[in-house]
């Protein structure tokens, strides 16, 4: 896995990524499937005409036959889907001569729905994944095509408008098998908050600066909102990768880290970095007080939903400018939420993979659905209307202002960071106008991994990797939301890691490390 750019260059294309993005505006049905493991090759689309373009909007949709798309993302079904679809549908019709079926999967069943898609072989255009999704993991099964060529003939918007840190850096082996959301780049966790509770409450937030000073906080919502729950959580909480700042080389499902505040680029297990393990102990200890949701290993309901009821305080997110403004547009929450930065900011590779899309090898039309993902990074109309709904409807805009409406609430899928281009997104008028600028602020002064612009390739220990997938899936939710008892089940969770091939993964992802580094120099 040989990169050609040094590692200082990268980051200075990470740095300048959000000035270059802020410029950006505005087939058939023949079989590409196969197994997993096998390789597809993209073909042209016999029907497109031979002088394509590679841009969309210059397509001749009337010489492409009809063919829906189905789009799959982790996020909450909306009410009001079928009407978006029918709108975006009069849409891509006129440019690609396609239809979408918009199928987002809740983020509780995420991982059970989608491994049983990929498993199944279920025909699917465009995925979701992400570093945090099992991406490499993936990519070493087959579920998701080599874009290079649909890149080159078809992508040229994503192209000229996405940053090359992002192309370049989420890469394995060489190749780009997802496109990634064109977003900011650096990463700091934290926690958002009901700002209005805590006012109430008289609680001085900017008393908290560490996870540990949260007991204070959490101790009164308790007392005093018995029936809220100070914090809300369906997966890792004060653990994740961008709370320890771990770099887990470009998936973080897969074990084995690096300490992205280190230059030794030693990797090893999560469990050995102290403060992993502390990050462990103060959850366990939340959760016995009570301050944690008690289904937090189990609990399907997403934090969007949940914070829709009422009862939540807080969740533990990973940051960055407008977070807090993002949520409560999302939960007709508007000026109640807030947010407070916990850790430094970081810049790993995981952060260029963060959101992407990928095209399934299940596809009957990986050209087409390239089209797609090159239109939500191009059209603005598209990507704010598969994100926000329908203008009239959904909100009313002035400029690029949004401001909510009695239906709003029919059509808010919060996901907007996980599509397309996010620098063509209007702002709720909530939102900071200038949002946009303040991302490139927060990518400035960014510490970067040693391990910027390196992506594991699972496939030398796919098998361990696949057998270490069921470790993982037994236990680390249980632990990182503090569900279970430290001293009992973690030396479990570690011998069973090892059982499963963990000295073998972390060997490989080691000498894979060790070869990129020595590139470097």
């Amino acid at each position: 896995m040989k990169h050609t750019k040094s590692k200082t260059a990268l980051l200075l294309t990470v740095l300048i990524m959000s000035s270059l993005a802020a410029t950006a505006c505005g087939n058939s049905n023949h079989s590409n499937t196969a197994a997993p493991g096998e390789s597809v090759k993209a073909s042209t689309a016999p029907d497109a005409p031979a002088n394509t373009t590679t841009d969309n909007a210059a397509t001749d949709a009337s010489k492409l036959k009809p063919y829906k798309l189905k789009l799959v993302y982790e996020g909450a079904p909306q009410a009001d889907e079928a009407l978006v679809e029918e709108a975006l549908n009069k849409i891509l019709t006129e440019k690609i001569n396609a239809t979408i079926d918009i199928a987002p999967i809740d983020w509780g069943a995420w991982d059970d729905k989608i491994n049983l898609m990929i498993a199944s072989r279920e025909p699917v255009d465009i995925l979701f994944t992400a570093s945090w999704n099992g991406y490499a993991k993936n990519v070493a099964k087959g579920v998701y095509m080599d874009l290079g060529p649909l890149l080159d003939q078809y992508g040229q918007g994503i192209k000229d408008s996405l940053d090359p840190a992002f192309l370049s850096g989420s890469k394995i082996g060489g190749k780009n098998y997802a496109v990634p959301t064109n977003k900011e780049l650096a990463s700091s966790g934290g926690i958002v908050y009901r700002k209005d509770i805590a006012d109430e409450l008289g609680i001085d937030m900017s008393k908290v600066q560490k996870i540990e000073d949260l007991d204070a906080v959490y101790k009164i919502v308790k007392e005093k909102k018995p029936n809220m729950y100070p914090l809300y959580t369906t997966g890792g909480t004060f653990s994740s990768h961008s709370f320890v700042e771990l770099d887990y080389l470009g998936d973080t499902t897969i074990p084995g880290a690096i300490d992205k505040n280190s230059t030794d680029a030693i990797v090893k297990p999560a469990e050995e970095f102290p403060q992993y393990l502390n990050a462990l102990k103060v959850t366990r200890d939340y959760f016995l007080k009570g301050y944690i949701n008690k289904d937090a290993a189990t609990s399907q309901t997403s934090s969007l939903d949940a914070y829709k009821t009422g009862n939540v305080f807080s969740t533990v997110e990973p940051l960055k400018p407008g977070k807090a403004e993002e949520i409560a547009s999302a939960t007709a929450l508007d000026g109640k939420l807030a947010q407070i930065t916990l850790t430094g900011k970081t810049v790993a590779t995981s952060e260029t993979t963060g959101a992407m899309l990928a095209i399934s090898t299940t596809s009957k039309d990986p050209e087409r659905a390239m089209m797609l993902i090159n239109l939500l990074h191009t059209d603005q109309e598209i990507i704010n209307l598969l994100n926000f709904g329908i203008e009239g409807t959904h909100y009313t805009r002035s400029g690029n202002v949004m401001t909510q409406t009695e239906k709003s609430g029919q059509y808010a899928p919060g996901v907007a960071w996980e599509l397309g281009n996010q620098f063509l997104n209007y702002v709720w008028s909530s939102e900071a106008p200038d949002k946009w600028e303040q991302f490139k602020k927060f990518n400035e002064g960014a510490k970067s991994s040693p391990a910027l612009g390196f992506t594991f390739d699972s496939e030398p220990v796919k098998s361990e990797v696949g057998a270490l997938a069921n470790v993982l899936r037994e236990y680390q939710k249980a632990l990182e939301t503090g569900s279970v008892d430290l001293d009992e089940m973690l030396p479990k969770f570690i011998s069973a890691q090892k059982s499963a091939g963990l000295d073998k993964v972390i060997a490989e992802k080691q000498k894979q490390l060790n070869e990129f580094l020595a590139s470097q120099k």
